[in-house]
C-alpha cells in the first residue's frame, strides 16, 4: 500500500506540505519535562515522519482508520507498537500512559475538532500542552477574549485551565483534498490553574447553561439552575455570558452554588 485515499466522513484532509508540517512540530514546547507525544489521525504520516526525528520524546499515534494504520504500520516501522488503532475520543489516556504528563498534537479532522478539546479538559491534569491545527474559524474561537461574538463555551472552559496561542494560518491548497476553508494552528499550554476556586462541575454546568441562550441576561439564562429572584440582583446578572472573564465564571459559579436551591 503506497497511499490511503482520504474519507470524507471521517473529516480527512491530508497535509502534504513538510514544511507546514516542520512548523506545527516545532510549536511543540514540552512543558514540565514531558517525554509522551501522542499524534492524533496521522492519516499518511506527514507530521510522523518529523515527529519521529526527535528521540527527546516518545511518539504516539492514533488512528481510527484502518487504511492507515496498515499504511504507517507498513511505513514507519520505528513506531512499532505505538499505533493505537482506536477513537481518540474514546481512549483512557490515564490508563494507556499510567498518568504520565504528555502532549497532544495533529491535524485534527474538523468534523470532532470540538469533541478532541472536550476530550483534552477531561484529562486535563495530564494534558499538560496541545498543538492542534484546526478550521481557523474554531481557532479564532478559542483564543478570542470576552466580549466577542465568537467566544463561548470552549473558549472559556480551556481558558480556565490553559494559556491559548494562535500561532498561524495555513492554506487550503497545501491539503489534499483542500477542504473549503482556512486552517489555523494553536498550543495550548497548561496554565498554573490546578483547582478552580469553585466547584468545577458546577463551573462547566454554569458555563454551558449561560452560552445556551446567549442572547438572554444571566439573569434569564441561569433560570433552570433554580436560584430564587433575590439571589439575582447583582448586576452581573444584567450581563450576557459572552462578557464575562473566566474569572468571572468562577465568582459567579460560587455565587450560584451558595444560592441554588436542590
Amino acid at each position: 500500500m503506497d497511499s490511503v485515499k482520504a474519507k470524507k466522513h471521517l473529516g480527512q484532509h491530508f497535509l502534504n506540505d513538510p514544511n507546514i508540517a516542520r512548523n506545527i512540530v516545532e510549536a511543540l514546547r514540552l512543558p514540565d519535562g514531558v517525554k509522551e507525544v501522542l499524534e492524533i489521525g496521522p492519516g499518511m504520516g506527514v507530521l510522523t515522519q518529523t515527529l519521529l526525528q526527535h528521540p527527546e520524546y516518545r511518539t504516539s499515534v492514533v488512528e481510527i482508520d484502518r487504511e492507515s494504520v496498515e499504511y504507517l504500520g507498513k511505513h514507519y516501522p520505528a513506531l512499532e507498537d505505538r499505533i493505537y488503532s482506536q477513537d481518540f475520543l474514546k481512549m483512557d489516556l490515564a490508563k494507556l500512559y499510567n498518568g504520565q504528563p504528555l502532549t497532544i498534537i495533529g491535524n485534527f479532522p474538523y468534523n470532532i475538532s470540538s469533541q478532541i478539546y472536550f476530550q483534552v479538559l477531561a484529562h486535563r491534569q495530564q494534558v499538560r500542552e496541545c498543538v492542534g491545527m484546526i478550521q481557523k474559524e474554531v481557532a479564532d474561537r478559542l483564543a478570542e477574549g470576552p466580549g466577542s461574538k465568537t467566544y463561548g463555551i470552549l473558549s472559556v472552559l480551556l481558558q480556565a485551565f490553559y494559556d491559548i496561542d494562535y500561532l498561524f494560518t495555513v492554506p487550503p491548497h497545501v491539503f489534499s483534498p483542500p477542504p473549503k476553508v482556512q486552517s489555523a494552528v494553536i498550543r495550548l499550554t497548561r496554565n498554573k490553574t490546578e483547582q478552580l476556586a469553585c466547584d468545577e462541575k458546577l463551573f462547566f454546568k454554569v458555563v454551558k447553561q449561560a452560552f445556551s441562550t446567549r442572547r438572554k441576561t444571566l439573569r434569564n439564562a441561569l433560570k433552570p439552575l433554580g436560584m430564587p429572584p433575590e439571589a439575582t440582583t447583582d448586576p452581573i446578572f444584567d450581563k450576557r455570558a459572552e462578557q464575562l472573564s473566566v474569572a468571572d465564571f468562577v465568582g459567579l459559579t460560587q455565587h450560584v452554588e451558595e444560592h441554588k436551591v436542590d
